[in-house]
């Protein structure tokens, strides 16, 4: 008698939806981004950034999506779409910064209470690290989080939005504000949300989530490029002037015009979003939702949670100065110094950071960082008013 082999496990209904995978994922990851930022970020900003985008963005996507029976890599459309999309993405998120996501920044930290722009100052991140750990940071905002957020938040969550059959612009417009949500930043929230309606728009006309990923990594290196150099001309970050208006309105005429021959090119130049596609294709999912025999959800864990602890063990064990340092900042908190202060105060926080440095660099014992930031830490909230 013939032996009959056992058939695969069939996912339930539930899971074979994909709206509801993607909101129970949204939820399942925010928690992580919460605990990661409180548990591994106060241990150190370079390594919290990394381990976030990596074992919460991508590996936790990544696990939702083998738990549901979906291929991580066509689930998401990670196939590459060829040079000249790839290149076109990344040319268009030079081009849209310039356009619209520096007016819309500008205008919203000129009209926005000056305590919002204190809620997620990105300086801070800067202030007092290492040579090694900005470079570390700067290769996490450049080229790990593009990839990583661009995999959950447009492979992951945008595509388990998108209804069968129908426009995928609401996905796309609901994916870019819960992506701008995950920032925490009230300043930067219309900005952003217009970045993920770009990057979206490019994943739907491609076909590809690698146009998206390149338009993402050139706006944050970009942003990165600017922010250094204006802190080493000591531009003004406030703003407001006159001069800064105009030149302003300035870059959106340019960037206005220069986005619009883009957009204007992919009409005369199809290829550069890609092979043809018929509307068809353009609105609905590219291929039905692709279920395989969902493995045991321990299985699946086990690789992703191992790596996790071997990444915290070796950073604990490397880095024991980085996590003392880390530690007397969070138990001393600084109050922000604001624009128009007295020269005075600014010079004695840009001192103290310094003076971290040193530490770091264990120039100067910890005990005399912590003491000068113990007593910078109770100065009163109005005396760096």
């Amino acid at each position: 008698m013939e032996e009959v082999s056992p058939s695969p496990p069939t996912p339930s209904p539930h899971l074979r939806d994909p709206r509801t995978v993607a909101v129970g994922a949204a939820a399942a990851v925010f928690v992580a981004f919460l605990a990661s930022g409180l548990l591994v970020q106060t241990l150190n900003v370079a390594f919290g950034i990394w381990f976030t985008q990596i074992f919460v963005f991508l590996g936790l996507g990544w696990y939702v999506l083998r738990a549901t029976g979906r291929e991580p890599v066509r689930y998401t459309r990670l196939a590459f779409p060829g040079l000249a999309p790839v290149v076109f993405g990344f040319v268009l998120g030079v081009v849209n910064f310039f356009a619209i996501v520096a007016p819309v920044q500008y205008v919203a930290q000129s009209l926005l209470p000056p305590a919002w722009r204190e809620i997620y100052d990105v300086a801070d991140m800067f202030r007092g690290q290492s040579s090694l750990e900005m470079a570390f940071i700067v290769v996490s905002v450049t080229v790990v989080a593009p990839l990583c957020e661009e995999f959950f938040f447009r492979g992951v969550f945008f595509q388990g939005l998108r209804a069968p059959g129908g426009p995928a612009m609401r996905a796309v417009l609901l994916s870019a504000v819960v992506f701008s949500m995950f920032h925490l930043d009230p300043v930067g929230f219309f900005a952003r949300v217009e970045l993920g309606v770009l990057f979206g728009w490019l994943l739907v006309r491609t076909g590809s989530l690698w146009p998206a990923i390149l338009a993402h990594t050139a706006n944050n290196l970009v942003s990165m490029v600017l922010f250094f150099s204006a802190r080493h001309l000591e531009m003004p970050e406030q703003p407001g002037s006159q001069e800064q208006a105009k030149g302003m309105l300035m870059l959106v005429l340019i960037g206005g015009a220069v986005l619009w021959a883009l957009l204007a090119a992919t009409r005369r130049f199809p290829s550069l979003l890609g092979p043809p596609r018929s509307r068809e294709e353009l609105e609905a999912p590219e291929a039905p939702i692709l279920l395989m025999p969902a493995p045991r959800l321990l299985q699946l864990a086990v690789p992703w949670m191992l790596a996790a602890v071997l990444a915290l063990g070796t950073y604990k064990a490397v880095d024991p100065l980085g996590i003392q340092l880390s530690r007397i900042d969070r138990d001393f908190p600084l109050q922000s110094v604001p624009e128009g202060a007295p020269d005075a105060l600014h010079a004695e926080r840009k001192a103290l950071y310094e003076l971290r440095v040193q530490a770091r660099r264990g120039e100067i014992p910890l005990g005399e960082y912590a003491q000068e930031r113990a007593r910078q830490s109770k100065q009163k909230k109005t005396d760096v008013r």
